[in-house]
């Protein structure tokens, strides 16, 4: 078939005009940076993002997104209630269920008595009437007052496959673009030689409940805004190394052949994601270079390391993943999420929990510290949450010092720093059994706005067309919470 002849018949009328109305303004921007600047790097780099944004000043230039996967016990950690102690092995009260949904784990369960909090908390200063953090959060407890907690945050999903999916995507049906390929879409990059969203992971010491690569997936949007996970053992990214008898001239060179044969192919199907494979193997291509370089902690300062623990040498710990996201901050990458595993804890609460409070803990407090002491606090926008909170009843066997806590989505507590946020506050209050919210409620969507906003985009106007209409974060909901503005 006559090759012009094959290309017509790909440009169908719907084809043409969806693909103008994606990449006319950005093809005409990438042109003109690339002009300004020149080179590869700044063609890629021109390339990402959604044109016309950000919408307004952003308060943030990225997101450190710390996703504590399993679930964290409010009730252990942040939402003090100290009149549960009295109430130790009573009947949680119908009044206060109000014959809510159970999971299947305590549904058939004959009581459901109450289980205090077996920690003791301290009231930490900041700008309202103090912040109660448990004693397995001493650390934290010296910078609470950069912190705003949200006491009353809410969600749809009751299990952890879909709350985690909605808290990544704003939807409990995978298939929907992460928050992060979200940023990265409108943000674009401002790091030629690292991918704009990043992902680390951290295995815990509870129950692992399972972490789909679709948690940092881009969905319908284009592949290169995908989050790149990088390893903890070996080489961070795979094949970062060229094999043995391959130098980079011939790396260099085989890219461009393959890349003139992407192109021709692009030209020919209009297929966007060609486009996207040509950009990601030249972003491969300087990774080589910039990953090296970035997990070589040698130039660290001794107290830089000795601030965030005696685990920070070790890859793959969350000490090391929170330095590493420091690190990734300061060489401008778009939205860090770390995830730490292993807070499922249906059974055997209080020593699983140690563990997990213990390795994040220390950690945490030295990011935040460091963020602030380099002057990226400000510009930084970190995130603490898990998908859900834990209920106040004991899941199976009860004692003083042993019980363990089924999900509970109804409320549970998220913190947040820098970027624009309020420090120093609390937002949203629960009931005397941390069971329902009684001010301020908070949900996912709500908090996707917000975020979004100290970001400098609009949840309303931040949208991708797909399958006929535009779709969005927020999907048809979210509000801007103004009160957890600075």
């Amino acid at each position: 078939m006559d090759p012009n002849r094959e290309r017509d018949l790909f440009l169908t009328r719907r084809r043409f005009f969806a693909r103008g109305a994606q990449t006319l303004g950005g093809a005409l921007g990438a042109t003109a940076l690339a002009q300004l600047l020149g080179g590869r790097a700044a063609a890629a780099t021109a390339r990402d993002g959604q044109r016309g944004v950000p919408h307004f000043a952003a308060k943030a230039k990225r997101v450190i997104y710390l996703h504590m996967e399993g679930a964290p016990s409010q009730l252990d950690l942040f939402d003090y209630k100290p009149g549960l102690v009295d109430r130790f092995d009573q009947e949680l009260p119908d009044s206060i269920r109000m014959g809510q949904r159970l999971t299947g784990m305590t549904s058939g369960q004959a009581r459901f008595p109450v289980a205090p909090s077996m920690f003791q908390f301290t009231r930490y200063p900041n700008r309202m009437d103090g912040a109660w953090i448990s004693e397995l959060m001493p650390h934290l407890g010296t910078v609470a007052d950069r912190l705003c907690f949200v006491h009353s945050m809410h969600t749809d999903a009751i299990n952890h496959e879909p709350a985690i999916t909605f808290f990544q995507t704003g939807h409990q049906q995978p298939g929907r673009p992460s928050f992060g390929a979200w940023a990265s879409y409108g943000l674009g990059s401002a790091n030629a030689n690292l991918p704009t969203f990043v992902v680390l992971i951290t295995q815990g010491f509870g129950n692992m409940q399972a972490l789909s690569a679709r948690f940092w997936g881009s969905g319908f949007l284009p592949s290169e805004h995908q989050g790149c996970k990088l390893r903890s053992g070996g080489d961070p990214v795979l094949y970062l190394g060229d094999p043995p008898g391959v130098s980079r001239d011939d790396r260099r060179k085989v890219l461009d052949l393959v890349g003139e044969l992407n192109a021709a192919e692009a030209e020919r199907t209009f297929d966007p994601e060609i486009e996207t494979r040509i950009a990601q193997a030249e972003m491969a291509y300087r990774m080589q270079m910039s990953v090296p370089e970035l997990v070589d902690l040698s130039g660290e300062e001794a107290a830089t390391l000795e601030m965030y623990g005696p685990e920070v040498g070790k890859p793959g710990t969350f000490a090391a993943n929170c330095l590493l996201a420091r690190r990734l901050a300061e060489r401008g990458v778009r939205f860090i999420q770390l995830y730490m595993r292993g807070w499922d804890q249906h059974g055997n609460l209080p020593g699983e929990i140690r563990l997990q409070a213990k390795a994040v803990d220390q950690p945490i407090a030295a990011l935040i510290r460091d963020l602030e002491r380099r002057g990226l606090l400000e510009e930084t926008l970190v995130l603490w949450a898990g998908e859900f909170g834990r209920t106040v009843y004991s899941q199976g066997t009860l004692a003083r010092d042993n019980y363990g806590r089924d999900h509970h989505p109804r409320c549970f507590t998220i913190w947040m720093a820098g970027g624009g946020i309020a420090p120093g506050i609390t937002h949203g209050r629960t009931d005397d059994f941390s069971y329902n919210i009684v001010e301020d409620p908070v949900d996912v969507h709500d908090l996707h706005a917000t975020l979004l906003h100290l970001l400098g985009l609009d949840h309303e106007r931040l949208t991708y067309r797909h399958q006929g209409r535009d779709f969005r974060l927020t999907d048809v909901s979210g509000r801007l919470l103004k009160p957890l503005l600075a």
